[in-house]
């Protein structure tokens, strides 16, 4: 088994199922006592907030890429991104390390090609739904990308950075997430990304009429796989 390498605390509220769910994978595959080899940097989100906020996006992705360099001399095998906004700066997190970056969005639009599925929905930070990093990636898997408009996107960033990010799970908040998901599935996507890792934990497979690819949980899936590949 190769040992993981987590870049967490992004925010540690969706590190911990990113944890829980590489461990129940592995005993799933392996049985028994078997548990995962991981190693995690969790970080200080405080100060990754700010580079994001301030559009610093190379400080931050200098802070990552030293946390990246860390856990690779720590003995880590292949290295996560526990937050989808984060692989924004991926570049400079590959440049600082010899081991794999696994990507999300890759992990993420190979589900969402073998569900059969060609134009999705894509929810998730105001960054990940406006900014070419992400919806790029998905496309270049021949995905048709759709976001909501304007106004939801900045709802939707708000209720991931004033209430998941700090534990606060909100019925009038999952309501906005239905009524958002009604409407790219009335403009024709045959499915909705939770393109950050913390909606997952506000919102579930009966909220919208479409399968829902919970990033965190396709991304740990495929780190178990690469881990037990060999």
């Amino acid at each position: 088994m190769k040992t993981i390498g987590l870049l967490g605390g992004m925010s540690w509220e969706s590190t911990i199922p990113y944890y829980r769910l590489i461990n129940e994978a592995v005993k799933q595959r392996l049985g028994g006592l078997h548990s995962a080899k991981l190693l995690l940097h969790s970080v200080d989100f405080a100060q990754i907030e700010a580079c994001q906020r301030a559009g610093d996006w190379d400080a931050a992705g200098a802070h990552l890429a030293q946390a990246a360099r860390g856990l690779q001399m720590a003995g880590a095998e292949l290295l996560l991104i526990g937050a989808n906004t984060m692989h924004k700066v991926a570049p400079a997190i590959e440049a600082a390390i010899d081991i794999p970056l696994l990507h999300v969005a890759d992990a993420t639009a190979q589900a969402v090609r073998a569900a059969g599925i060609a134009r999705v929905g894509l929810l998730g930070t105001r960054f990940t739904m406006e900014q070419d990093f992400y919806v790029d990636r998905l496309a270049s898997h021949g995905l048709e990308v759709l976001v909501p408009p304007p106004a939801d996107r900045e709802e939707i960033h708000r209720v991931i950075y004033a209430e998941l990010c700090q534990g606060r799970f909100e019925d009038a908040s999952r309501r906005v997430f239905r009524r958002v998901m009604a409407d790219l599935v009335a403009r024709g996507v045959g499915g909705i990304i939770l393109g950050c890792t913390e909606i997952g934990l506000l919102v579930d497979a009966g909220d919208a009429a479409v399968p829902q690819f919970d990033t965190t949980r396709l991304h740990a899936l495929a780190a178990v796989e690469a881990a037990l590949a060999h």
